[in-house]
């Protein structure tokens, strides 16, 4: 049901960017909400004529399309009775506390998920309708998991990614959910699905791999029709959403904003430690352990009311979920409490204040406070340690963060992070925080600004929808294009298409062979290049690669199609990801064989005294980026026992072969997300995520061996045979040209024609090839 008057980006979310409200006489007004998604979308939406598919936020108000702020907002009707099934239950009840680690016990009703479904489906009906033809479709949040599946069954011409704002359990959590099943086939109905954390990721790939029969490596999962044939894939990356920082910052600084932060401090009495925490309502938050924690050390004396307090701000969350209004008695209570206990006239231990505030006065109450204490039991990421940071010009204050938080991967080392479970643990570092020097407060919050600032939610955006649009549509139906050259992985179009590779047969070898070669090599109407990959397709693959080696088989095929350049127009090339000084060491190569490593990054040829090749010079900036990326590599694998990492001269690598399958999978979304920062491509091979800082791929390597045998023996015409096993060397394969012979080693999808079992049977290939070319 696609419209080509549609729209070309569709953002699906629980509520729409605007809150309603109904006049005396019946008429309907709206403002714009605030929030860091409106923020970040408005801009490109209003770039892209884009659509908003949401909720009004109230029971039964239907209200036709509109445009407001640049966009189409298109509301859908939820009844009461669906907002008390599919938002209070089954989202609320049932999602959220199981997707954060089951603090609280989760609820499991029948008729809950019978709404949850109703109302997704309504959600992707108003999807499909408002699309275009091949447009982007954005879906938010683990209100609307399945909606990606309904959508693609009823638009499959569409990009579709998801992206989850909460934590993704771990499968032995997840599993619980009795409708598991439905919910990760919901979340694979779109082409990417993105996540805060590496570890969300990981969980999400670990549960679909666990509950369904669909193959995954790294963050790729291979769809698998009801026969076993490979079909879309799906990508699962971490894409931590930020805040508008530049405008906090500057909103931060007004001065209107800093005379209230004085105004605040004057007062509560002007303390000389203000403490603040800013919360939902939310048993997730840890606002108890924080209190609890609080009045300990008002108990132990290491603080007293007369030089600090603390200001708690609770807004009011899900008033009519049993769990929410049970935790607001608990925590006024504690409260009541603590401030019986330590309070003195002039002097309360702690302000609680259940209310919402506008932006100016959180800046303010940001610039007031010494302390930020963030003590979250699971949060996907929380944005308030990020407003914090982002309102503190001054480079003063200190925050204190959950490590269960999101923001904890991205802005460690700079805050104190901390386990709330442990409460002794949580008031040594709330003390700590308390009394740290002014200097060591200014060198933490600059570090942090500096990746708040640079890392906004523009950025996020912009990351997430790059990756998806750079996504085609699935099934394709087009002949394949070449592949990109620039080193990166492989594109999905090419993954997309499926062939089946005939096996080679001796005629093949003679076809491939047929030409009019002169014995001296000079004026040759045609030449060949016979090019190899190495590991996987000469050499199996073994555990450790520096133990690998050629078959016997291989190698003499190898030798004899050397020796045929004395006499004919054939040159041999190794082409591999290994850098060129292993590649060399590893194979031995006859003299005369071209070199190719680093996916084609360097070059060079053997001779008598070894390799000639032109050495590598990297520019400052690839320097640069090549030092960031050993560093993100090398944290991505602390722990993770089995997985390496590798240095090459332009690229570096992480090697997974030896991991466990869960420990891999952490590993190569994490190199993912190092990439992504960087601006780079990772390209995925066989338990490998290599990136490299030079823009070059096997395809593009080949195309200058072509031109160099080319040049080397007076022909315009070379014909080259090419063989390889991993998902790298598809890209040769896309640059091979009419008359040249593809060869894939082992099994997978492939662009290649043709395909052996193993280095023995190509060597035996490689044999019938010189049979055939010393008999022409």
């Amino acid at each position: 049901m696609p419209g080509k008057d549609g729209y070309d980006l569709v953002v699906v979310a629980n509520r729409l960017p605007v809150d309603f409200s109904v006049g005396l006489d019946g008429s309907l007004s709206w403002q714009r909400s605030p929030g860091g998604l409106v923020t970040a979308l408005e801009p490109v939406m209003q770039n892209a004529d884009g659509a908003w598919i949401g909720w009004s936020g109230a029971p039964d108000l239907k209200h036709e399309p509109f445009d407001a702020e640049g966009m189409r907002l298109v509301p859908v009707t939820l009844s009461a009775t669906e907002i008390e099934r599919y938002y209070e239950g089954f989202s609320n009840d049932t999602l959220w506390p199981l997707y954060h680690d089951v603090i609280a016990p989760p609820t499991y009703h029948r008729q809950w998920w019978d709404a949850y479904r109703r109302v997704n489906q309504r959600f992707a009906d108003a999807a499909a309708e408002q699309a275009a033809d091949g447009a982007v479709v954005w879906v938010h949040d683990y209100q609307l998991q399945l909606v990606p599946r309904l959508l693609r069954d009823l638009r499959p011409d569409l990009r579709i990614g998801f992206f989850d704002h909460i934590p993704f359990p771990p499968v032995e959590l997840f599993g619980q959910l009795p409708w598991r099943r439905q919910i990760i086939d919901g979340l694979l109905g779109a082409d990417l699905v993105g996540f805060q954390r590496n570890g969300d990721a990981a969980n999400f790939v670990r549960a679909v791999r666990r509950l369904t029969d669909h193959a995954t490596r790294g963050p790729i999962i291979t769809m698998l029709d009801s026969e076993g044939r490979q079909g879309r894939h799906v990508r699962a990356g971490a894409f931590p959403i930020s805040i508008d920082s530049a405008s906090f910052d500057e909103l931060a600084r007004r001065p209107e904003v800093q005379s209230r932060a004085k105004e605040i401090r004057a007062d509560l009495g002007e303390p000389e430690i203000l403490m603040l925490g800013v919360d939902r309502l939310d048993y997730t938050k840890g606002i108890r352990h924080r209190i609890k924690a609080y009045g300990e050390i008002l108990e132990d004396g290491r603080l007293d009311v007369e030089h600090a307090t603390l200001v708690q701000i609770a807004s009011p969350s899900r008033e009519n979920v049993g769990a929410y209004q049970e935790l607001r008695e608990h925590v006024e209570i504690l409260v009541g409490r603590i401030n019986g206990e330590f309070g003195e006239l002039g002097h309360s231990a702690i302000h609680y204040l259940h209310h919402s505030y506008p932006q100016e006065e959180m800046a303010a109450l940001y610039l007031a406070a010494d302390v930020m204490l963030v003590t979250s039991l699971r949060d996907g990421m929380n944005l308030v340690a990020k407003e914090y940071i982002a309102a503190r010009s001054d480079d003063r204050g200190v925050l204190v963060l959950s490590e269960f938080t999101g923001a904890a991967d991205e802005l460690a080392p700079g805050p104190l992070l901390v386990n709330p479970h442990d409460i002794d643990g949580l008031k040594d570092i709330i003390v700590a925080a308390a009394t740290m020097d002014p200097r060591e407060q200014r060198r933490r919050m600059r570090r942090l600004r500096r990746k708040v600032l640079a890392d906004d939610v523009a950025k996020w955006s912009a990351g997430f929808l790059s990756v998806l649009g750079s996504i085609p549509v699935h099934p394709v139906t087009a002949e394949p294009r070449s592949a990109d050259p620039r080193h990166g992985s492989l594109p999905e179009h090419l993954h997309a298409f499926t062939s089946a590779p005939a096996p080679v047969t001796e005629s093949d070898a003679e076809h491939y062979a047929e030409g009019e070669p002169t014995t001296s090599g000079t004026g040759a109407k045609i030449a060949w290049l016979v090019a190899l990959d190495f590991d996987g397709t000469l050499a199996p693959l073994v555990d450790d690669p520096k133990t690998s080696a050629m078959t016997r088989a291989a190698r003499a095929a190898v030798e004899r199609l050397a020796g045929l350049a004395r006499e004919l127009p054939v040159r041999i090339a190794l082409v591999s990801g290994r850098d060129l000084q292993d590649l060399a060491d590893r194979t031995h190569a006859p003299r005369g064989t071209f070199l190719v490593g680093s996916h084609g990054a360097e070059a060079g040829r053997t001779s008598a005294t070894g390799v000639e090749s032109v050495p590598l010079r990297l520019t400052p900036q690839q320097s640069q980026q090549l030092d960031s990326l050993v560093a993100g590599f090398e944290a991505a694998v602390v722990d993770r026992e089995g997985a390496w990492v590798q240095v090459k001269p332009g690229a570096a690598v992480v090697h997974t072969r030896l991991a466990g399958v869960d420990d891999a999978s952490v590993v190569t979304v994490a190199a993912d997300e190092v990439a992504a920062n960087l601006g780079l491509t990772p390209m995925h091979g066989k338990d490998v995520v290599e990136v490299s800082v030079v823009t070059t791929s096997k395809g593009e390597a080949l195309r200058r061996l072509r031109e160099s045998v080319a040049a080397e023996c007076h022909t315009g015409h070379v014909r080259v045979l090419y063989a390889g096993d991993d998902t790298t060397d598809e890209h040769a394969f896309a640059a091979l040209e009419q008359g040249d012979l593809a060869i894939k080693v082992g099994m997978g999808d492939t662009l290649a024609g043709h395909r052996v079992q193993d280095s023995d049977a190509l060597a035996a290939v490689l044999e019938d090839l010189a049979d055939a070319l010393t008999s022409t």
